[in-house]
């Protein structure tokens, strides 16, 4: 590991897991963003911000390379998205992992068979479709997740009975089965009552943490981005008005985005 001299100590300086170099979005001839560029740290948890239009999930989506970004350069886990081939693209999204808002899950298989689906990246085919199917080691990974989210008892129940928030650590449990080394989360909480977000949210960052994965994660909870935030992205006004240390920003400052 690199090493640079701070003050009379040495720092460690982590891997830059993801760039983006003057990255530019548009749809239908609008200008969504342009001129974005960052560079995210291993193991960094890092917040984007910004009020509905800004471009945040459509951020999400160019890093992921499920759309093209318009122009610039995307880079992920050494691999450059804006040029990668589908071979690539395949091996590195069995590198990510995703949560959303929206958890789809599979409503009328079990719990652990959507854990199972969270192996498909990694090991393509049927046998991933369902807990029948996968193998004794995909089964025991499953397991093994659903008992991090405090979910094992629920693990043969059907997806279609389960609250809200157990719905949410089961997709959580699907997104950290194959140990991603990146994870994005697109508002986790948002159809969640205040309560269950925030069991989420610890949830999701202790696991997060626990594992040493880079986290990218979009919400509309200032407090969220603040309190789970290494750093913190801002966009506005089609650029990214904001790159700073969560712990050096305020709620008010936030709000600035919005207005």
């Amino acid at each position: 590991m690199q090493l640079v001299r701070t003050g009379a100590e040495f720092a460690p300086v982590l891997p830059v897991d993801i760039r983006a170099e003057s990255v530019a979005k548009s749809f239908a001839g609008s200008q969504i963003f342009s001129d974005v560029s960052f560079g995210l740290s291993r193991g960094e948890a890092v917040a984007i911000v910004g009020a509905n239009g800004a471009g945040k999930s459509t951020l999400l989506r160019c890093l992921m390379g499920l759309i093209p970004a318009e122009s610039g350069r995307l880079t992920m886990l050494d691999t450059d998205v804006t040029a990668a081939r589908p071979a690539q693209m395949r091996k590195l999204r069995a590198q990510i992992g995703l949560v959303s808002q929206k958890h789809n899950l599979v409503t009328r298989l079990s719990v652990m068979s959507n854990v199972v689906q969270g192996l498909l990246g990694q090991h393509p085919g049927v046998r991933h479709w369902s807990q029948t199917l996968a193998p004794q080691s995909s089964r025991e990974a499953a397991m093994t997740a659903l008992e991090k989210v405090g979910l094992a008892d629920l693990a043969q129940r059907r997806a279609d009975r389960l609250s809200g928030g157990q719905s949410q650590r089961v997709a959580i449990a699907r997104a950290l089965v194959g140990r991603p080394k990146v994870l994005f989360a697109d508002e986790p909480t948002a159809s969640l009552d205040p309560a269950a977000g925030e069991d989420v949210m610890e949830l999701f960052f202790s696991l997060a943490r626990e594992e040493g994965v880079t986290v990218v994660f979009i919400s509309h909870d200032l407090s969220h981005a603040l309190t789970y935030g290494d750093r913190v992205l801002g966009l506005g006004g089609g650029r990214l008005q904001l790159d700073r240390r969560a712990d050096s920003l305020s709620e008010a400052e936030l709000r600035e985005l919005y207005d």
